[in-house]
Parts: C-alpha cells; sequence; structure tokens
C-alpha cells in the first residue's frame, strides 16, 4: 500500500506544540509522528504524520480537528512517499554504527570488526533496533557506562525489538538478562539475534504483554532496567516499571523525542528515581535514573 505524509510548515516553537496535540491521539494507533527542522537560520520546521492513502480522509479530518482550536492558520499539506523495498535500501547503503565499545554491524561488514570492538551483529529489516537508529545508539552507550560503573547482576530489556541491548547486556557482563516484547515476531527475531551472536545461554527471551506477565516476578526485581519504547507509555508504565526495580537499581529509558523528555522525567522523578544523565542523538534522547 503506498503511504503518505501530513504536514504543517511553521516555527521550532509550534512545531514542538502540534506534535503534543497528535501525541495523545495518533500514538496509540502507531500512526509515526514527527517533528523536522527544514531551515536553521529562518526557523522552519514540520510537525508530520505519516500514513497509508487509503486512510488520509479520516486522518486528514483528525488533524484539522486537532489544529483548529489554537492552529487554525497552519495549512495541511501532502507529501506522497516513494514506494521502495526499503529492506534492500537499507541494506545496501547501511554501515556500521559505532557506539561507545560496541560496533553494531550487518554480516555484510564483519570485516571492519576491530580488536578491541564488541560486536553485535543484526540484519537490517528483521526488527526495529539495528543501532542506527538515535534511540538504539544512545542505549548502547549508557548501557555500557552503567554497567562499568555499578554492580549489575541481572538486568531486563523491556521491548526488546531486534534483541541488540540484551545481546550488549550480555556480552559485556556474565549475568543473567530478560528481553520481553509484545509481539511474537520480534521475540522469534531476537531469539535469532541471539544465537547468531554467539550467546548460548544467560538471555531468556519472552513474550510479555504487559507487566502481568509472571516473566517479571519470575527473574525480577532487577538491577539494571532497559526501556527503548516510547515517551507516552513509558510514562503510563513507571508505577509498574520501577516496582520491578531492586534497590539502588538503574533504569534507562528511550524511544523519547527531545521535547517529551520532560514529562518522563516528571513521571520518573514522581516514582523516587533520580536523573543521572540524559544522552542526545538525533533529536531523541536516552535518559539514565537510579534509585537512592
Amino acid at each position: 500500500m503506498s503511504e503518505i505524509r501530513l504536514y504543517v510548515t511553521t516555527t521550532e516553537k509550534k512545531a514542538g506544540q502540534v506534535l503534543d496535540l497528535m501525541t495523545p491521539v495518533f500514538e496509540d494507533e502507531e500512526l509515526p509522528i514527527a517533528t523536522t527542522e527544514i531551515d536553521e537560520k529562518n526557523d522552519v520546521w514540520e510537525a508530520s504524520i505519516y500514513l497509508y492513502a487509503a486512510d488520509e480522509d479520516e486522518v486528514r479530518g483528525r488533524f484539522e480537528a486537532l489544529l483548529k482550536p489554537t492552529f487554525a492558520d497552519l495549512a495541511i499539506q501532502k507529501e506522497v512517499l516513494p514506494d521502495i523495498d526499503w529492506i534492500a535500501k537499507s541494506l545496501e547503503g547501511l554501515k556500521p554504527v559505532r557506539a561507545g565499545r560496541f560496533l553494531v554491524h550487518g554480516s555484510h561488514d564483519r570485516d571492519k570488526v576491530g580488536p578491541s570492538d564488541i560486536a553485535i551483529e543484526i540484519e537490517a529489516g528483521q526488527a526495529f533496533g539495528t543501532g542506527h537508529h538515535g534511540t538504539t545508539a544512545g542505549c548502547l552507550e549508557t548501557i555500557e557506562k552503567v554497567v562499568a560503573s555499578r554492580r549489575v547482576r541481572n538486568a531486563l530489556d523491556l521491548g526488546t525489538g531486534s534483541g541488540v541491548l540484551a545481546i550488549a547486556v550480555r556480552k559485556l557482563r556474565n549475568i543473567p538478562v530478560l528481553a520481553t516484547d509484545i509481539d511474537p515476531i520480534a521475540v522469534r527475531v531476537a531469539k535469532e539475534n541471539v544465537r547468531s551472536n554467539g550467546i548460548a545461554s544467560g538471555v531468556t527471551l519472552e513474550t510479555a504483554p504487559g507487566f502481568h506477565s509472571t516473566a517479571f516476578s519470575r527473574h525480577g526485581p532487577f538491577d539494571l532496567i532497559i526501556a527503548n519504547i516510547l515517551a507516552r507509555p513509558l510514562i503510563k508504565m513507571a508505577p509498574q516499571l520501577v516496582a520491578h526495580l531492586a534497590p539502588g537499581g538503574s533504569v534507562i529509558l528511550s524511544g523519547i523525542l527531545a521535547e517529551q523528555r520532560w514529562k518522563v522525567l516528571a513521571a520518573y522523578n514522581g516514582a523516587s528515581l533520580r536523573h543521572v544523565r540524559t544522552i542526545w542523538r538525533n533529536g531523541w534522547v536516552t535518559i539514565h535514573l537510579d534509585r537512592p
């Protein structure tokens, strides 16, 4: 099915405000939304929503209704996105990505791995998390810092996707890692990736639709919890996530747009966690917090 982008052109501040309006309406429907800088000098930004062309009338109507009370002057524009085999395209141009000592690469770049690299081999297009997205790279950098500076006896990779973060933890430390996802296909792919990265044991992968799953109580509480998801579900799950964190434990959160960070921080500060650091990558942030 062909895809389109509906967007408005405005300033950075207003684009952020439009994104805030769209987030509670469209995020749960898994319709990607984003802000993009077009012209830094003249403060030109776009706020966009991506969708299938067949859904244009319905989504456009809701988008217009959101804008009308405050931004009635912003005209909704449309871009038809080209039909591209994104898996083939991503493999064609995918370069190894370095995040700290980690080098995330495809099988076509095994020769790029150096003797001091911690190599993680992930093929593009299998599941979210090849290391090329700012959220995954930010998590990898933070994982290395946390594991090097704290005693971590077990870990949880919540919303594991490709399994890259669980693999990273296990390659750094010989500790048990629970990796969960709501998508059974992602869990299957992650299992394949764990095996292909030479990890025979120590990483448990389970399909878990929420914290009511017994997987968390069976394997927790956790010294380290990594959740690379989206801001809104991270905010909602803050009390439950922290309930599974061991005393003195650390939390790494990502999938958060820069302008959403304050809401996420407020939710986790409210759950008695302390902010340690924030890493910025391509408009996304990764937040490290701990339990005093």
